[in-house]
């Protein structure tokens, strides 16, 4: 299935039915009075956020969803029958906003989540509702309510704890695949990775956390170079980053740091708040390093890109070091949960006496 992480649709939810004028023709009644009844309302339109898709791939080739409007009133008191609702079913994590304004309108951060992106119209007043002492014969009716018409835009980002990041060939599919059940192509050349991978680490019973790997970020990617940052988008959700490196490239003429500093280059122009965000370092292909040499080669890194942050020493190939990043990641995870839960407020009827 192809990735398309943004989409544009058009979305308009039903118009209202007309109101009816009517009067009641029974024998023995001459004035029978009125009995228009009011129009049905018109389909709504909503997002739902379904945890089985992770693409927007079905609005891709799908851009036009229109609710049908509701029936008109009738007489003999009957009101018009509401319409059908339209249910668009979206990845979790899809961002919604207006296609002209960019203003952001809703986002669908929970599973099962269901909001109205597009309101169907009122039916419209038949004339028994304008039925007065003064007015015993109404002849008035409403037209229905139009609807709500937009034009949207749809970005996803994906939910995930951790994001990986680096240069390609730096590592990233190869531990993703090592730590988790995910299975992303693997190979040695640049840019195997061409869409997101997600990949959920079992660290316990009921211990988990999500990781993402995207694309590798190359020097030049905010003008475009290689696959470009269209999909750093998918990290900003994330709450820890691991800057992978690899640490005996192929090429010898190849310096680790410099790469290692572009890649945060990168990052600071792209976004700062992407930037800010806690990120370690992860020394990886270790297995490729003399045993003799690893504790040299990694103190000097070290030194010369002048990080003072958690270091980890790994080789996901063999995975090496790779239990005990998993372990230090879950306790980081876990920690950010707990401090962005909101406190419940308790009610002092019932609370303890102190």
């Amino acid at each position: 299935m192809k990735f398309v992480d943004e989409a544009f649709i058009d979305v308009a939810a039903g118009d209202g039915g007309n109101g009816c004028v009517s009067f009641r023709h029974e024998k023995y009644k001459e004035f029978g009075g009125p009995n228009g009844g009011d129009g049905g309302r018109g389909g709504h339109v909503y997002a739902l956020a379904d945890p089985n898709l992770n693409t927007l791939v079905d609005f891709r080739f799908s851009r036009r969803h229109e609710a049908k409007r509701g029936e008109h009133g009738m007489g003999s008191d009957m009101f018009g029958a509401a319409a059908d609702d339209i249910v668009l079913k979206m990845p979790v994590g899809t961002i919604i906003s207006d296609a002209e304004t960019g203003e952001v309108l809703y986002e669908l951060l929970q599973p099962g989540e269901k909001i109205m992106i597009a309101k169907g119209g009122d039916g419209g007043f038949g004339n028994m509702r304008f039925k007065s002492a003064i007015n015993r014969a109404p002849r008035q009716k409403t037209p229905g309510w139009p609807g709500e018409k937009k034009n949207l835009k749809l970005e996803l980002k994906v939910l995930a704890d951790v994001g990986l990041l680096g240069m390609p060939n730096a590592g990233k599919s190869t531990l993703i695949s090592a730590i988790s059940n995910a299975r992303p192509k693997i190979a040695d050349y640049p840019f195997t990775t061409l869409h997101p991978n997600l990949g959920v680490v079992r660290v316990g019973p009921e211990q988990s956390f999500v990781v993402a790997d995207v694309p590798g970020l190359i020097e030049g990617a905010a003008e475009g170079a290689g696959l470009g940052h269209q999909f750093l988008r998918h990290l900003q959700r994330t709450r820890l980053l691991l800057h992978l490196v690899d640490l005996a490239p192929f090429d010898d003429a190849v310096d680790p740091v410099a790469q290692a500093k572009a890649i945060v280059a990168e990052l600071k122009k792209y976004d700062a708040a992407l930037y800010e965000k806690p990120r370690w370092l992860v020394l990886n292909k270790l297995d490729m390093v003399p045993a003799d040499e690893r504790a040299a080669r990694v103190k000097d890194f070290v030194k010369r890109f002048k990080y003072k942050g958690p270091v980890f020493e790994i080789s996901a190939l063999t995975r090496e070091g790779c239990e005990h990043l998993v372990q230090a990641i879950y306790q980081h995870v876990k920690a950010q949960q707990v401090a962005e839960q909101v406190p419940v407020e308790v009610d002092p009827r019932f609370a303890a006496d102190e």
